[in-house]
């Protein structure tokens, strides 16, 4: 089996998950889904440190591990609330209506991705000499960027090969600027919006 093909069958065994856990809040007799929760995790442990992945499959596969970890999230938080009885309206209110808005953004933590909310995230920094000869840090700049952008809701447009482009040129225009070795790219999310800043380093 294919990588990508392994990533649809990971994807499939999530949605399967997801429909199971849903059948398992509605009734009480039900046991979880304790052993395909756990292919899920065998799977997601098996891909998780990014080896023998192209760009696109790592991609798809943080997408997939932040599923499940919001997911997780939500199915820890309904447990709790199923063992202890609804303490609190809102308690209620997550029974039946899933994640409310305010706790959408999971403090699960899965296989090393944060999921800590925009406001809070640790700007990506990233020095370029020569993108065309680092690929693997416009991949990260990349991924960075396009995570960021699907967290505060933004567009996320462009592939990675027109942001190669966009940052070869912006570091030759400002090494031949500003006479520098490097150009220092940072990625981080101010008052909600996603920021890309790119200075001169010597």
């Amino acid at each position: 089996m294919t990588v990508d093909e392994e990533l649809g069958s990971l994807e499939s065994q999530l949605r399967r998950l997801k429909i199971e856990y849903e059948i398992f809040f509605s009734n009480p007799q039900k046991k979880p889904p304790s052993d395909l929760e756990w292919k899920v995790l065998a799977m997601l442990r098996k891909f998780s440190d990014g080896a023998h992945m192209s760009f696109p499959q790592r991609f798809r596969y943080n997408g997939i591990a932040q599923r499940y970890a919001i997911y997780s999230d939500l199915w820890r938080k309904k447990g709790r609330i199923r063992e202890e009885g609804y303490r609190r309206p809102q308690d209620a209110l997550l029974a039946v209506q899933g994640v409310r808005p305010e706790e959408r953004e999971s403090e699960h933590k899965v296989y090393g991705l944060s999921h800590t909310a925009p406001s809070e995230t640790v700007p990506l920094v990233v020095d370029c000499a020569d993108p065309g000869a680092e690929r693997e840090k416009v991949e990260r700049l990349f991924m960075a960027l396009s995570d960021a952008k699907k967290k505060t809701g933004e567009n996320v447009s462009g592939s990675l090969d027109s942001f190669t482009s966009f940052v070869q040129k912006k570091t030759d225009q400002l090494r031949k600027q500003h006479g520098c070795s490097k150009v220092e790219y940072s990625v981080e999310v101010i008052e909600g919006k996603v920021k890309l800043t790119a200075k001169a380093k010597a």
